[in-house]
């Protein structure tokens, strides 16, 4: 929901046409027309107080989508002009939703960047006169308060928020190339500093409401309510709202006073804060670690900073006006329209397009209690699932056990969830040597070594023990789900489910399926990821399937240049400078250089030379040598990340390829790179100059510029999507986007390979590949699709 709850209020409130100054048209205060036209806010008065509920009919959230705005303009100035109400509560009607944000299509819908700056404006000064009201406003908040929705909110002079888990506030304007247009910009450092507010709008992570209080982004916190009479969410709403009433009461009546006392500390901070030169060192080492992140590759965080630092240095009219410019220059970029891009993809990819299962899947089995296995438990005994781990040894069952707690027990040291609830969660995992209990599965899911035998082996066993209906999805990574279908009496139950390491942090799910798979069972695939909380691909059947197929090329072509002469760190830097979070060479040693040479081999032999590139035998030595990488330390690199990390490192590319396959046993620490337990900084290894050295190839000026090594890497990887969905092993183009951003780390500021293609242009992509295909043959040859696109500019992937 990052986009419905990013863009802030930024509609067309255009104040000519909703006009809120308290003309002589509004001092008859009259009801009824304007009550029956309006079905998003309506009001009622309660004594002195006017309550102001919100609540969009066709939406799970609240949206402030131009309706909306509309009926609030309406409201407000008929509040304002009503000499009976002192004050107004304003409170949504709807559970676990504040405001969430505004309609994204709103902004794409403009034209021109000077279009998308006047919504920003009219938005500003909307708010203004919010701020400003002569009469107190309280924004009782229960649920989602992000983005524009947030704006409102401290726009209003006190905020009331529940303790519920469901209450968030938040700017994730962020995460779509945008930054909060509304004022966000300017009131937020006032209100809670410059730290707090840098840490906010570049991150825009989710800001609990006992945090917010501690903050002072809340005035006041109120418990929600168990059940009763109504249902607890409703019960909290009315609560919520009588203390609300009472509070803006209290304000009109001195009792609750607007000005706060500020502590010691706070004072002290403010002192400090006084000192340009403070400012200045906070300005730049907040700009130097978003360079160090991003590379430069997007703009709006550096646009934020820019905004902060002119209303901070500049006073408040400089600093809306270049809020209201940047937010408009920004909605127009390449960038923007990526992220927003892959934010509808996220939403497409969390509906099961298959329809309801037939029978909703309450027992799930799971064969392996490994890293894989464990974290599938682990993401589904929270979401009420009884769930059964098999193993076939003691400790191997008892390390699952122990890493499923581990995870519940992390979120009980967080605070997330009480120890009640961690045990409670834990009732529903049953641990098993043998098969009892699998009688009442509804679904198994192996985890087991990827060898064929060994998998034909376990369905065949499943299948005798388990009841008819039962669907059985391998968590295989590489091989075909016909060839494992092959062993079961029934293929139409027969799956691919292919997690990503570790489960409990991927976002992505490749479900996989075969001609023989039923479109009930894949239904039931896709409801039990999504009820996992995942974000779902659906692809075919074949080798490598999608994620693996696309990323194998790609590391082949980082072999042969590293035979060229290239070291790690180069390759790494030219890969990380072209958006990729992760550096190529030591993508290969996460991935398990073992993996990297066995998947090489594999899809050589079911593509041919096409999926030529390095010679395997550098592999095959290394692996011969010890070298086998890190197989997993991956999720070491990802917590490097400071308190101002960039969210398209920390939540898009997070989900970057770990264990894409089936790395097993403990690996040497030593790959391309020299792995030091308890060291961030690594090496070189030395000892692959021999190896290198061994099959060193002469690189060809022609095509070895630093541009020439980034695009041999990216062509590659670009084609293989490409072909995928010509030979219909993609659906979608939108869903091969979110399967190589969510999956593979593809960078996220250009929104995937297809969505690449349309911004770079095919036609450009094409000349080049034919120049890298001159010199290194059909390794490099355009496949038709994207040849197609070429000759026809009129053609995109997405429209």
């Amino acid at each position: 929901m990052a986009g419905v709850r990013a863009l802030g209020v930024l509609s067309r409130l255009t104040l000519r046409r909703y006009s809120v100054t308290t003309g002589s048209t509004f001092r008859t205060f009259s009801v009824a027309p304007a009550m029956l036209a309006r079905t998003h806010v309506n009001y009622e008065v309660k004594g002195d107080v006017a309550v102001v509920r919100i609540n969009d009919p066709n939406s799970k959230v609240n949206t402030l989508s131009i309706q909306m705005q509309k009926e609030m303009a309406e409201v407000m100035n008929e509040v304002w002009a009503n000499n009976d109400v002192q004050s107004a509560v304003l409170i949504s009607s709807k559970p676990g939703s504040f405001i969430a944000g505004a309609d994204i299509n709103m902004i794409q819908a403009c034209k021109s960047a000077e279009e998308v700056t006047n919504l920003s404006q009219e938005g500003q000064k909307m708010f203004e006169l919010m701020e400003k009201s002569p009469k107190p406003i309280v924004a009782a908040i229960n649920g989602s308060c992000l983005g524009g929705g947030l704006e409102f909110a401290i726009a209003c002079q006190y905020r009331i928020a529940t303790k519920s888990k469901k209450t968030v506030l938040g700017t994730p304007e962020v995460m779509l190339g945008l930054l909060p247009g509304a004022g966000g910009t300017q009131r937020l450092p006032k209100m809670v500093g410059l730290p707090s507010a840098f840490d906010m709008m570049l991150t825009g992570r989710n800001i609990r409401a006992d945090k917010a209080k501690k903050m002072g982004l809340v005035d006041q916190l109120v418990a929600p309510l168990g059940p009763g009479l109504k249902s607890p969410e409703e019960r909290t709403i009315d609560y919520l709202e009588e203390v609300a009433i009472d509070c803006a009461r209290g304000i009109v009546n001195k009792k609750i006073s607007l000005r706060k006392d500020k502590g010691m500390m706070q004072k002290l901070q403010d002192y400090v804060m006084s000192f340009e030169v403070v400012r200045n060192k906070i300005y730049n080492t907040v700009h130097g670690k978003v360079m160090k992140q991003s590379k430069g590759l997007y703009p709006a965080p550096l646009k934020i900073i820019e905004c902060v630092k002119t209303g901070v240095e500049q006073g408040p009219t400089s600093g809306y006006l270049a809020e209201s410019q940047n937010f408009g220059q920004l909605a127009r970029t390449s960038e923007s329209a990526a992220l927003i891009g892959l934010y509808h993809g996220q939403v497409a990819c969390k509906k099961n397009r298959f329809g309801t299962p037939q029978k909703e899947v309450k027992t799930l089995a799971i064969l392996g209690a490994g890293l894989m296995g464990a974290g599938i438990a682990q993401v589904t005994v929270d979401k009420g699932v009884h769930t059964i781990l098999k193993d076939t040894t003691e400790p191997g069952l008892a390390r699952g056990e122990q890493q499923v707690y581990k995870g519940l027990n992390d979120k009980t040291k967080k605070k997330s969830i009480t120890s009640f609830e961690r045990d409670s969660i834990l009732s529903n995992l049953s641990g098993k040597l043998d098969y009892s209990g699998f009688d009442k599965a509804d679904m198994v899911i192996e985890a087991v070594f990827e060898d064929i035998n060994i998998k034909h082996a376990v369905l065949k066993e499943v299948e005798a023990v388990v009841p008819p209906h039962c669907i059985f999805a391998s968590n295989t990574s590489a091989l075909p789900i016909k060839d494992i279908a092959a062993a079961s009496k029934r293929p139409d139950k027969v799956v691919g489910m292919h997690y990503f390491s570790p489960v409990d942090k991927m976002q992505l799910l490749e479900i996989i399926t075969t001609d023989q798979t039923s479109n009930d069972t894949t239904a039931s695939a896709v409801a039990m990821g999504l009820k996992q909380g995942k974000v779902i691909i659906v692809v075919g059947d074949g080798p490598g399937f999608y994620t693996t197929r696309c990323l194998a090329p790609m590391l082949a072509e980082a072999v042969r240049i590293f035979q060229e002469g290239a070291d790690p760190k180069k390759l790494d830097a030219l890969t990380t400078s072209f958006g990729f979070p992760v550096g190529a060479a030591t993508l290969i040693d996460e991935v398990g250089i073992d993996v990297a040479a066995h998947v090489a081999e594999d899809l050589g032999k079911a593509f041919g030379s096409r999926f030529g590139g390095g010679n395997v035998e550098v592999l095959k030595t290394m692996v011969d040598l010890g070298f086998k990488g890190t197989g997993g330390h991956i999720e070491g690199l990802r917590l490097k990340y400071s308190w101002v990390l960039l969210i398209y490192v920390d939540v898009y590319s997070k989900n970057i390829l770990i264990c894409f396959c089936y790395s097993q046993g403990r690996k040497s620490g030593k790959g391309c790179y020299m792995y030091q337990p308890g060291l961030k900084s690594k090496e070189v290894n030395p000892d692959i100059d021999d190896i290198l050295q061994k099959y060193k190839m002469t690189p060809n000026p022609a095509v070895s510029s630093d541009s020439d090594i980034q695009y041999r890497l990216v062509t590659r990887f670009v084609n293989e999507a490409v072909l995928c969905l010509q030979e219909g092993i993609l659906n979608n183009p939108l869903e091969g986007d979110i399967g190589a951003v969510f999956g593979l780390g593809f960078p996220p500021c250009l929104g995937g390979p297809f969505r690449f293609v349309d911004s770079f242009g095919a036609d450009k992509l094409v000349e080049k590949m034919r120049h890298f295909e001159a010199v290194y043959g059909n390794h490099f040859t355009p496949c038709q699709l994207l040849l197609d696109h070429a000759k026809d500019s009129s053609k995109k992937f997405h429209k």
